[in-house]
């Protein structure tokens, strides 16, 4: 054993932690990619354990997916949302509450990242458009996208990494995350009421809406499309293939080009996820992950069990990511139960609430944001996030128990 995959893997973790490097500029998809070539210049990894090492399936999927949001976007449908949510302006709570449900619901579909890349802008927009501050209806944006993708197992990427990896059924995943999830979108809901009450009671200046241009065929071709996704969901045909062949059907278009809608994937989020496998395999056969294990569980400490997984989860999300955080753990323990498993997908995507480099989700949002005029800073969203994350664990967790998922 050399000590380059363990630096190399402190590294791009630290990376992931803090987002970029000082002096340079260089974000998490670049650390990674850099931290990859350093095992594969040095040997420590070989070309071909690291191609082995990326669950191809799990890529596969995360991509159709970006496809079919593409499909929506080329469509007009987010401009469409996002017009019809800010409509609810002059009444504050309202308006909250359309946010809240309606980004929940896209993003148990078409995964939070992908749906908070396209409305961020629109609602931002229109926001400041009309003189208020954009920031507490951000935060709901990006908790309400965190919150109500933990229903599926394709709402976020590392629900689609557990999903995969333990073969989990979709329809009894969804039975058993709903209930905690819609707990979690109430939470959002008060937890930014409470802590932007003086934002909220602002007056909007009256301000001219644009009406958004919808293709109405594209969109009701993309409506279809999810039906038919979720049905094939529920069989026992593989996730990965039903969602590429819905994709492959949606390219088949007259009116969308096929390379707007290639462009539109989110290629830094999957070529970030390729890195991570490549990365902490290298790490794993080090073997000290294991050995740490061991440790743990002599001491009676065991990822099986709630007391344990839930303050991991917390701490680990909003250290490293949520989605590094899965890739690390699936690597190191491969053998978990499908009801950990489950566990985990739920506690991962709530811790993720936290802070704003809990997840991607926020990052997105925080970025797209500042790109539209808006600002939403790490304080800004950590008033509303430790509220909204630690109720919505602590009822997480007593579901999980209650349910006998796992063990306390």
């Amino acid at each position: 054993m050399t000590s380059l995959p363990v630096i190399v893997f402190i590294l791009v973790y630290l990376g992931m932690a803090v987002g970029t490097v000082p002096g340079l500029r260089l974000d998490r998809t670049g650390v990674a990619l850099i931290g990859l070539i350093v095992l594969l210049a040095s040997g420590d990894l070989s070309m071909a354990k690291a191609g082995a090492a990326v669950d191809m399936p799990t890529i596969t999927l995360l991509f159709a997916l970006m496809i079919l949001s593409a499909q929506f976007e080329g469509s007009g449908f987010y401009g469409l949302v996002a017009a019809k949510i800010t409509r609810a302006v002059h009444a504050p709570k309202l308006l909250l509450a359309v946010i809240i449900a309606v980004t929940g619901i896209l993003s148990a579909i078409l995964t939070n990242d992908v749906v908070v890349f396209a409305l961020t802008p629109l609602i931002c927009t229109a926001l400041l458009a009309q003189g208020l501050d954009a920031r507490p209806y951000l935060v709901a944006l990006a908790g309400a996208a965190n919150a109500g993708s933990a229903a599926t197992l394709i709402g976020n990427p590392q629900n689609i990494l557990l999903g995969q990896a333990g073969g989990l059924s979709f329809g009894r995943y969804l039975l058993l995350a709903l209930p905690p999830t819609l707990v979690a979108l109430v939470f959002v809901f008060l937890a930014v009421i409470w802590t932007w009450r003086g934002s909220l009671a602002a007056t909007p200046h009256e301000g001219k809406t644009e009406q958004p241009q919808v293709d109405r065929f594209q969109l009701a071709k993309g409506i279809v499309a999810i039906a038919v996704l979720i049905g094939l969901f529920l069989t026992p045909f593989p996730r990965e293939l039903s969602a590429l062949a819905v994709a492959g059907v949606l390219l088949l278009s007259k009116r969308m080009s096929s390379r707007d809608m290639i462009g539109a994937v989110d290629w830094h989020l999957l070529l970030l996820f390729i890195c991570l496998f490549g990365v902490t395999a290298a790490f794993a056969e080090t073997g000290l992950a294991q050995e740490a294990l061991v440790s743990l569980k002599a001491h009676g400490l065991s990822l099986d069990r709630l007391s344990v997984l839930s303050p991991l989860m917390l701490a680990a999300s909003n250290t490293i990511g949520n989605v590094p955080t899965i890739i690390l753990i699936l690597k190191i323990v491969p053998d978990l139960s499908q009801g950990v498993l489950a566990a985990m997908a739920l506690l991962s995507t709530f811790a993720g609430n936290l802070l704003l480099t809990g997840s991607l989700c926020n990052i997105i949002v925080a970025e797209r944001a500042k790109a539209s005029g808006g600002d939403l800073s790490f304080m800004d969203f950590m008033r509303s996030g430790i509220v909204m994350t630690l109720f919505a664990m602590a009822a997480a967790t007593a579901w999980l128990w209650l349910t006998g998922s796992v063990q306390f």
